[in-house]
């Protein structure tokens, strides 16, 4: 590293997983890029104990970063559109839709490209290690990152409305969008690839969707032959992975056919 390089680091949390991913800005290179999968749900105190072990084992971690950004991947959030939001009743708007307890931490992003509010539940003892590692640092919910790449793309300014899947171990995030519009996000989790495709054609069947004209683009833990890539072909007739033209390089090592499934940290920058 160059003493003048500018650098940022991103932390995806969640209990089923951790993700890391290093931006050299001077370069315009994406340096480092990790996943690691926990072989079972953990809670967050468990989840703290290897985020802590990731960052003290890999040297990589110890460089001084510009900045850094934690994204909080959980099923504790919803959205409220901007001109409705009411900051005091952020405890109403989660309790309908997430188990949330007395003690909860809860806060909001805001997604200015639809003009709504995320109101959702970070990690708190995620956050003040964080802090007391690097110092200042932003964090956000997964699906805001999610929702405001996707919006940006211009592959969805369609039509015709696209389905979105970012699979992780056992959630999934849909979201349906259409003429660059939000007309669905929700999670779901799922123990079987019965339960993955059924929530994702209750989707199609809300929407009043056809499953032989209307895609689903997908990203996440999912590839080529698995168990879940194989039924959502079976009942969905246009299945592809997402593609995106991002503005750096990822010299990184990873496989490139796999880089969907790296696709919301890469899109937090």
């Amino acid at each position: 590293m160059k003493i003048n390089d500018i650098k940022e680091l991103s932390i995806q949390i969640n209990l089923n997983g951790l993700s890391f991913c290093i931006l050299n800005k001077t370069t315009n290179t994406i340096e480092f890029l990790k996943t690691t999968v926990f072989e079972h749900k953990l809670n967050p105190m468990e989840t703290l104990d290897c985020l802590k072990s990731e960052l003290s084992n890999n040297s990589v971690f110890s460089e001084d970063f510009n900045a850094v950004l934690v994204i909080h991947q959980n099923e504790l959030a919803t959205l409220i559109p901007e001109e409705l939001y009411n900051p005091a009743l952020k405890v109403d708007y989660l309790k309908f839709n997430s188990k949330i307890l007395g003690n909860d931490y809860i806060t909001e992003d805001t997604i200015s490209i639809n003009k709504s509010i995320n109101v959702y539940v970070p990690y708190i003892n995620i956050n003040n290690y964080i802090f007391e590692t690097f110092g200042e640092f932003v964090f956000k919910h997964a699906s805001s990152i999610l929702i405001d790449s996707l919006l940006q793309n211009k592959d969805t300014n369609t039509e015709t409305p696209i389905v979105y899947v970012n699979v992780n171990k056992i959630t999934i995030e849909i979201l349906v969008i259409q003429n660059k519009e939000l007309q669905l996000f929700n999670v779901f989790e799922y123990h079987s690839k019965e339960d993955f495709i059924y929530y994702i054609l209750f989707i199609y069947e809300q929407l009043k969707l056809d499953v032989e004209t209307i895609p689903v683009e997908v990203s996440g833990s999912i590839v080529i032959g698995d168990p879940l890539f194989t039924i959502l072909y079976t009942y969905v007739r246009h299945v592809s992975f997402i593609e995106k033209a991002y503005d750096y390089v990822i010299t990184a090592e990873t496989d490139r056919r796999y880089i969907h499934q790296h696709f919301l940290i890469l899109n937090s920058f």
